[in-house]
């Protein structure tokens, strides 16, 4: 799942404006009020694209998007005093969109990579990779990919983590427990069948924080990038969104929006514009 999203689209050049943007709002720890006002077109509001199936990031409940991303996306339009929409959206229809004005930001858990920032700008709020649960009371310790050797591991068919994990698997012996929908993983890692659970590393949070005492994370987050907010290079977006990040940083809502969620272990300390060096 998380290198699904990782993955695709051509490197290109970021533009000089883009640059210039990096310089002047990269270097400053807090925003002030000019910063956080938003081009004249915007004021009738912002179009956020979201593909609304990747709980606890952003997914329908209820008939409504909700989710950390989601909570965020609110919380920006409130800091820069604007209406927020969010549209779902078919992931891979989202980056093409905002290059072509269909849609404002892009708010779907967007890994940054050099190839992307070729096309779009990013403004980094969250990191993510790969991490480990377990039973609560499980003593043992589970940290990297050559601790699953020797035991069974729990992963949903079709991702990253059961790759790795099979990958890890020709090096030393492990079981790979493989099952349909995540619940499937979760049951085997709650009734014994397998020693730990592998999935992305807020959705393994997410996991522990649904769990109510049954599962608790081990280790530490591994194959970690950032994730970001995206923008047009032309919109006039990005410094805006920078700074309504630092304010939600630095005013606890950052905090409070994820600690809800259960996946503060993704906190950043610094949002950057194109944060990524490779």
């Amino acid at each position: 799942m998380y290198m699904v999203r990782a993955a695709k689209l051509t490197r290109g050049l970021v533009a000089a404006l883009a640059s210039l943007v990096v310089a002047a709002a990269a270097g400053s720890g807090t925003a002030n009020a000019s910063s956080l006002h938003v081009p004249g077109k915007y004021a009738s509001g912002i179009r956020m694209a979201m593909d609304a199936t990747y709980p606890p990031d952003e997914f329908i409940q209820n008939g409504h998007i909700v989710g950390f991303d989601a909570d965020l996306g609110q919380a920006l339009g409130k800091v820069l005093g604007v209406k927020v929409s969010m549209v779902d959206a078919t992931f891979d229809t989202i980056i093409p969109g905002i290059v072509d004005g269909k849609f404002d930001v892009g708010n779907s858990s967007f890994t940054d990579t050099k190839a992307r920032e070729g096309q779009v700008t990013f403004i980094d709020y969250f990191k993510a990779g790969e991490g480990f649960y377990e039973r609560a009371n499980n003593t043992q310790s589970f940290n990297g990919l050559k601790s699953l050797c020797g035991h069974s591991v729990a992963v949903e068919t079709g991702t990253t983590e059961q790759s790795d994990a099979e990958t890890q698997a020709k090096s030393c012996h492990v079981t790979v427990l493989s099952y349909a929908d995540q619940n499937q993983a979760n049951l085997a890692v709650s009734d014994g069948r397998a020693d730990l659970g592998f999935a992305d590393s807020q959705v393994a949070a997410y996991i522990v924080h649904l769990s109510h005492g049954t599962f608790k994370l081990t280790g530490t987050p591994f194959s970690t990038a950032p994730y970001g907010f995206i923008v047009a290079k032309n919109s006039g977006l990005a410094a805006p969104l920078l700074a309504a990040v630092k304010t939600l940083m630095a005013d606890g809502q950052y905090k409070k929006i994820l600690d809800k969620w259960g996946v503060e272990q993704g906190a950043i300390t610094t949002a950057r514009i194109n944060g990524v060096s490779s």
